[in-house]
């Protein structure tokens, strides 16, 4: 009897806890590119990223042909030049290099911190909004189909018209 007690209670806690866990689960779903790309700013943002690339690929233009420059002088002239004018021309030539090198690899990291700082408060602006509709609507989950990380869809409301909405956009 007292085995048949156990084996019940057992039950009521397997089974009733299923039932605890079997919450109303609403999905919806978003593709944050497509957002991004009509968010009011982001235009704004994108050309002021284009003008600091064309500063710094002027910049860099330059650097190369000086570079491009010594060393055309050098290969002309070094048969005339004693062995320390040779030596320091080519040092000049690969502190150059490294130079421009430096510079390329300090203005991809510019150009990056520069995007960040540029589109986090429109990506801020955005999450925002999503997380307004999501709980308005008593969402559970929101899935982001611009990542492709959703396979499958179909019980999945599109929130963009409600976050479109609430940004204020058409």
């Amino acid at each position: 009897m007292k085995k048949i007690v156990i084996a019940m209670v057992a039950c009521l806690f397997a089974f009733g806890g299923t039932a605890v866990a079997q919450k109303n689960i609403k999905l919806g779903h978003i593709n944050s590119n497509d957002l991004m790309q009509i968010m009011p700013g982001r235009d704004s943002a994108q050309t002021v990223l284009q003008k600091e690339v064309q500063d710094l690929e002027t910049t860099l233009k330059t650097m190369q042909g000086e570079m491009e420059k010594r060393y055309n002088e050098y290969m002309e002239n070094q048969a005339g030049w004693t062995e320390l004018i040779r030596n320091t021309k080519q040092r000049e030539i690969q502190d150059m290099g490294a130079r421009i090198q430096e510079f390329q690899e300090n203005a991809q990291k510019q150009l990056q911190e520069r995007e960040s700082t540029l589109l986090k408060p429109i990506i801020d602006r955005a999450k925002k909004a999503i997380e307004d509709v999501a709980r308005e609507g008593g969402y559970t989950y929101i899935l982001d189909a611009g990542t492709a990380a959703v396979l499958y869809s179909q019980d999945s409301d599109d929130i963009m018209p409600l976050v479109k909405k609430k940004l204020g956009l058409k």
